[in-house]
């Protein structure tokens, strides 16, 4: 299961790579429409054109028509490279001088004519040579945006920890590609941590932001024993964040992220624990339908300082063992369709599940509400949506393995996270 914008989770996968390309509008969604099996077809464009150009003279016998091929190596300027182009600048001037000297019709092109398609050519090339760098130059920024996606939202290995799980995320920036949505997995010796979230704002203060409260609850949530002693230090984290990003100058210092932290305690496979900041409830989602949580949220990390002494509260309650919890940030519950309306989540999944109950599995979940919230926005997100879901799959919790163990020194298990070998990843 992969968290990236441009390869699809489950099913729908042909509504997910137009969708993908729709949201990109980057150099890399071109070439994929315009290529065939890897090959690169787009010379084919240019080539009817010039072809239609000389078929037309010739059939209506006016040579002015032949100087619409100066128009080839333009359109070829604009969805080819600079050798093709190049070759459509020569055609173009080939063309132009066997219309004036081989099938002359009534009188001849003329010199003014062949400067234009020349001119033409040369113009085209240049401009094709200064598109290819300036794609060039955005590839290598999303590779950037990339690798930054990857080191904030880390892959998560299969069936992680004991649960399985899904998850996509889709910017709304589509030369960022990345945002403040953020998620992961912590299996530890105290059961399995689980959290997303969402930064307030955009850009690289959000991600920033991000990226300091997942550094957070990843050490955290694998050795603090109460939930609630996690939930406290992603608070903690979040001031420390502020005032760091405030003694730098940086105007971004007043963030706050909403959040959903889930605990799957060792030993109780039927419970499962929550804290949410502010944050939409998870919904279970089972065979005998969906349900959101019941839970009580607190502040969103950063404004507890506005109700001091009241923590959010840690609820414990029921899960059954075939429901999975779907998370999701507003980018899927504020998506609108062409006249307004909000993507009616919960309504959508009864739907899904009345036709097919096996839709509650992780993976097929994430794939309908992803292919659902692009259908009903028309695949332009106002916000950074992230699709979150997990079901547990090993009665009690992670795994036993002996040798995991919490001391005064250096922990190690098959969870650990250090610079030693970690034997599940």
């Amino acid at each position: 299961m992969t968290g990236a914008d441009d390869r699809p989770v489950g099913g729908g996968r042909l509504f997910g790579r137009l969708a993908g390309a729709a949201l990109r509008g980057t150099a890399a969604s071109r070439r994929e429409l315009f290529s065939v099996r890897g090959r690169s077809v787009a010379w084919i464009f240019p080539l009817l054109l010039l072809v239609g150009i000389v078929a037309g003279d010739l059939a209506t016998g006016a040579l002015e028509i032949i100087s619409w091929t100066v128009l080839v190596p333009g359109i070829a300027a604009a969805i080819c490279g600079v050798r093709a182009t190049a070759v459509f600048a020569v055609l173009a001037v080939l063309v132009f001088l066997l219309a004036s000297t081989t099938w002359q019709h009534r009188f001849e092109t003329g010199l003014p004519g062949l400067v234009l398609v020349v001119l033409g050519g040369v113009i085209s090339v240049m401009a094709s040579a200064f598109r290819v760098r300036g794609e060039q130059r955005m590839l290598h920024m999303r590779d950037i945006a990339d690798t930054t996606r990857r080191t904030v939202l880390r892959p998560l290995p299969s069936a992680w920890g004991g649960l399985d799980h899904a998850e996509v995320y889709l910017s709304s920036d589509s030369e960022a590609r990345v945002g403040g949505d953020f998620y992961d997995i912590q299996p530890g010796p105290h059961g399995i941590r689980v959290l997303l979230g969402d930064v307030q704002g955009k850009g690289l203060g959000a991600v920033s932001t991000a990226a300091a409260l997942l550094s957070t609850f990843r050490e955290a949530a694998y050795h603090e024993a109460d939930l609630a002693t996690v939930a406290g230090r992603l608070e903690t984290r979040m001031y420390r964040h502020r005032a760091y990003t405030a003694a730098l100058g940086r105007s971004d210092g007043d963030r706050f992220a909403t959040a959903v932290l889930i605990g799957f305690a060792r030993g109780t496979p039927g419970t499962v624990e929550t804290v949410v900041f502010g944050h939409e409830p998870p919904l279970a989602v089972g065979p005998g339908g969906v349900r959101a949580l019941p839970v009580v949220g607190g502040l969103p990390l950063g404004l507890g300082d506005l109700a001091p002494g009241r923590p959010a509260p840690v609820r414990r309650l029921e899960l059954a063992p075939e429901e999975t919890l779907l998370m999701f940030t507003d980018g899927v519950t504020e998506a609108r369709d062409a006249e307004g309306r909000f993507y009616p989540l919960a309504d959508d999944v009864v739907r899904a599940l009345a036709a097919d109950p096996g839709t509650a599995a992780p993976v097929r979940l994430v794939a309908h509400v992803r292919d659902a919230t692009l259908r009903h926005c028309g695949g332009r997100l106002s916000d950074d949506t992230t699709i979150f879901a997990v079901r547990r799959t090993i009665p009690g919790g992670a795994p036993d393995v002996p040798g995991i163990g919490v001391g005064a020194g250096r922990t190690t298990g098959p969870w650990d996270d250090g610079d030693g070998p970690v034997a599940s990843r």
